[in-house]
């Protein structure tokens, strides 16, 4: 898919579930570009109970992550955070919350109607450490060296310019920054028809990367102490139902794909000058 094609698709989706939620209705599947029923395996049960209780519901209606990256960051009181992709806003206000008032979380969206959601959750939140920015990860709308945690959930595989983000990402973090990322990742070679078909399932991996892919692209980007943590492998028979339904053999692709799915969380740091 084109660059502007795969722009379009992200805005028109993530503007379809922003308008959803405003309405009353659940966003939808986190990871899904066809009209798959919802990828339930991915986007559900992310965020703890005490984190569900203390947000606005239609921020957790939005949320349509693979993670939940607030949770593992360890953000620390007063850091700047960003949230590339940050939809609804549930990350960003987690975000806010855990840096305090002397800490401001940003949260950087392309799309209208997810900005409209997410300002009037920080509203019902009653967060004043918050702000919301238009713009792309591809050319983040801040100066460099002004945020400590860049962080991101099911977002970065969006994009059709990931050494790009990558490199933005790293110019707007300070010196010693980190970034904290959730996002899919895929765990060795996977014939590319079989692909195509569990793309049926989960859109997110359209353009997930492979792990070794995905750490050579951020070392390029300047990045160090690099890890990438699997935190949930997706099984095919999750998958049975909607691939079933587009006359997919399921037993006969399974072999070649179980475990081979993932959502990570990848942590890498820039390093300190001196």
């Amino acid at each position: 898919m084109a660059h502007e094609d795969l722009k379009e698709a992200v805005k028109n989706k993530y503007g379809e579930a922003a308008r959803r939620v405003r309405q009353g209705e659940a966003a939808g599947c986190g990871c899904d570009f066809g009209t798959t029923p919802c990828c339930d395996p991915i986007s559900s049960n992310l965020y703890g109970a005490s984190e569900a209780a203390s947000l606005p519901q239609e921020a957790l209606a939005a949320s349509l992550g693979c993670g939940n990256p607030t949770a593992l960051a360890q953000l620390r009181a007063g850091e700047h955070v960003l949230d590339l992709g940050s939809g609804g806003g549930i990350d960003v206000l987690l975000s806010a919350r855990r840096v305090g008032p002397a800490g401001k979380a940003y949260g950087l969206d392309m799309t209208d109607e997810m900005l409209a959601l997410a300002r009037e959750n920080q509203r019902k939140a009653g967060l004043e450490n918050v702000e919301f920015l238009k713009g792309e990860m591809e050319n983040i709308p801040l100066p460099e060296d002004s945020v400590d945690v860049v962080i991101s959930n099911c977002v970065i595989n969006l994009s059709a310019d990931k050494e790009r983000v990558l490199r933005e990402a790293f110019r707007v973090l300070r010196p010693g920054g980190r970034l904290a990322v959730s996002d899919v990742v895929v765990r060795g070679p996977v014939p590319a028809e079989i692909r195509r078909n569990v793309e049926l399932w989960v859109g997110c991996i359209a353009g997930a990367l492979e792990e070794s892919e995905y750490r050579a692209k951020l070392a390029a980007a300047g990045f160090m102490n690099i890890e990438i943590e699997p935190m949930r492998v997706y099984r095919v028979e999750d998958a049975r139902p909607y691939l079933a339904a587009r006359g997919v053999d399921v037993d006969v692709m399974a072999p070649e794909v179980e475990g081979k799915f993932a959502s990570a969380f990848i942590r890498a740091d820039k390093p300190a000058k001196g």
